[in-house]
């Protein structure tokens, strides 16, 4: 592994708190989202920019899906656009016939699903503690699978290249590593660091770690043991996501707030100012590119 520890970063959006994020790898675009300004939002290959659910606060994951849908969390469930057509509709909206609360993070299954975890929006949009959340498999012909109960906050999720590791940050706790059965089943759940702020998460192209942590400025790197790696920082007060990008899979994107950014979101206090930014930056070691679910939506 070279060294990361020098990094040039290039500011490529703003807004007020942007949380969700995916590299659209066919269209040469990156798709975020703004918790607080509402939306999901696209920077395209020309450099113009395309927006949708406008008027969806609380989007924490975004993920591709192989027909060019942006699939998008968050209350009430997982929706899906068409940036070519316009459509848009819901992907999962109910859990045996009951409403979801919320969706966070996504990540795909390697055989066309996702995974992904709850979370208790309406207890955060109201200020108040948040109840427990599970981690869920949606398979590609959308049977919803509960993997594993008892996760505080779910947040970034990520399943390893050999599909036999899946690591989940638990906002406020740290992060947990589950060996993964054939089946999908969870095992052998272990912490492999606690962490006070996890929040996004990527893999590199040797397994390891990159977790963001909303009160750091530095990107918390980890071996799949939880051997310590050397930090990375970053320009901004603190980081939500990251996702790993470009031919040689060296790009990565960060999404950046204010150090006090997720406690102001935590405590409900107001924020407007868009002095949250995205970047990009170059890595000496390529990461681990995420490829898009495989539901037939369209």
């Amino acid at each position: 592994m070279g060294d990361d520890r020098k990094i040039e970063f290039e500011k490529v959006a703003s807004g007020i708190y942007l949380e969700g994020l995916a590299i659209d790898h066919a269209r040469r675009a990156v798709w975020y989202s703004d918790v607080i300004a509402g939306g999901v939002h696209g920077i395209m290959a020309n450099g113009s920019k395309q927006s949708f659910n406008t008027d969806r606060q609380w989007t924490g994951g975004i993920l591709m899906n192989a027909d060019g849908c942006v699939l998008s969390s968050g209350p009430g469930g997982i929706m899906w656009n068409s940036p070519d057509s316009g459509a848009s509709g819901w992907l999962l909206r109910e859990f045996d016939g009951k409403p979801i609360n919320g969706i966070n993070e996504m990540v795909p299954d390697g055989t066309g699903g996702i995974l992904f975890g709850t979370n208790d929006i309406e207890n955060v949009i109201q200020s108040k503690p948040t109840r427990p959340t599970s981690l869920y498999r949606l398979t590609i012909k959308g049977e919803v699978i509960r993997l594993a109960e008892g996760i505080n906050f779910s947040n970034g999720i990520m399943l390893s290249s050999d599909r036999k590791r899946l690591y989940c940050n638990d906002t406020f706790v740290g992060t947990w590593a589950f060996d993964v059965a054939a089946d999908f089943g969870l095992s052998n759940r272990q912490m492999l660091i606690e962490k006070a702020d996890a929040d996004g998460m990527a893999l590199d192209s040797e397994g390891n770690l990159w977790i963001t942590g909303f009160r750091s400025s530095s990107l918390t790197r980890l071996r799949p043991d939880g051997t310590a790696l050397t930090p990375i920082q970053t320009p901004g007060g603190a980081i939500t996501q990251i996702r790993f990008a470009g031919p040689d899979k060296r790009d990565f994107y960060i999404n950046t707030v204010p150090a006090d950014g997720g406690d102001s979101l935590k405590d409900g206090i107001p924020m407007s100012a868009s002095n949250s930014i995205m970047y990009r930056g170059r890595s000496v070691s390529p990461g681990m590119l995420i490829a898009p679910a495989q539901f037939d939506i369209t």
